[in-house]
């Protein structure tokens, strides 16, 4: 009996220290300030060909391109004329308050993040509506046919009933037929659509992963606590699902069909350092890229101060992990 519970604690023991295993850090290769927002608060970054684009949460009439030939960047405005948003099946209620709010902060479509196909289409989602505007590279934005049991099933799952807390980013594949949303917390979920012929809709199902509960901040963070788990953006590269996990510090990598952690990279021993802090309680990246040779991280200080009283948006470019982004633990 006493060999059998001392067994069963040895067995535990060791199934905490695997668990406890310390998250690799990545390493800031170069900083780059943003100049040329008009509404700041950059919320995304995507990669088209060789072009880097960007939106604001408080723009919803424009988007940038950025020149990134000097260490800091400029960011070059494309307007758009968007279409009336069409009903997505989010409540009146939510809708509401964010149009409310939308009069003391700009921004009543709230733009929250940017991806790209392989055809140079680019596709912002709103947060403020749980829609999806594609901008093609020639012609009129339009706004895509989504299928109403994806707000349905993901409200029936716990995401999306919290004001400011709806989608936060998003992904697609090169061919422009599938794409992978992030509810941002209270649920944090993922959620999956796929294009069928004049509606991108569920394949079976839509909800991928669906989490609630707190963690820690990393021990770097001032005054360390719990605080809501959270997404705040989405990047697809060579097949695999990577999550901005802004609350945590961390990237990870996840198997797209099942959203399965694969891998984790924590970035807090990099902005979490004196100069590079924040006043806010929480984490504030909110874009991110990930290629083969490292990743693209942005920063939406909310016109908040660094410490070192810079305003502008940040984006930082970190190296690749060692093995590279297909490293197994």
């Amino acid at each position: 009996m006493r060999f059998g519970f001392a067994l069963a604690c040895a067995l535990l023991l060791t199934s905490f220290t695997v668990s406890a295993e310390p998250v690799p850090e990545l390493r800031v290769l170069s900083e780059h300030a943003v100049d040329g927002m008009r509404g700041g608060n950059l919320s995304g970054l995507a990669q088209c060909g060789k072009d880097l684009w960007t939106v604001s949460d408080r723009d919803d009439d424009q988007i940038y391109r950025l020149d990134t030939s000097a260490s800091t960047w400029q960011a070059e405005t494309v307007r758009i004329d968007v279409p009336p948003v069409p009903d997505t099946g989010l409540p009146w209620g939510l809708r509401s308050r964010n149009w409310a709010a939308s009069f003391v902060r700009g921004g009543d479509l709230d733009f929250e993040g940017i991806t790209c196909d392989s055809a140079g289409n680019r596709y912002i989602v709103s947060e403020g509506h749980a829609a999806v505007l594609q901008v093609p590279p020639t012609g009129p934005a339009n706004w895509l046919k989504i299928s109403p049991m994806m707000v349905r099933e993901a409200r029936a799952r716990g995401m999306l009933l919290q004001f400011n807390a709806i989608f936060e980013g998003l992904a697609i594949n090169p061919a422009g037929d599938q794409m992978w949303l992030a509810a941002e917390r209270q649920s944090r979920g993922l959620l999956l659509i796929k294009r069928k012929q004049t509606v991108w809709d569920c394949d079976g199902h839509c909800v991928l992963l669906s989490e609630a509960g707190k963690e820690m901040q990393p021990p770097q963070f001032p005054k360390a606590r719990a605080v809501d788990r959270d997404f705040s953006d989405l990047s697809l590269f060579d097949g695999k699902l990577f999550t901005l996990e802004r609350n945590a510090y961390q990237i990870c990598r996840r198997d797209p069909q099942t959203a399965k952690v694969e891998r984790c990279w924590s970035y807090a021993a990099e902005l979490l350092q004196e100069n590079r802090r924040y006043s806010q309680n929480f984490g504030l990246e909110e874009a991110l890229i990930i290629d083969a040779d490292g990743a693209w991280i942005g920063v939406d200080n909310n016109f908040g101060p660094r410490v070192d009283g810079e305003v502008r948006p940040i984006v930082w470019r970190f190296a690749a992990p060692e093995g590279g982004w297909s490293a197994k633990p």
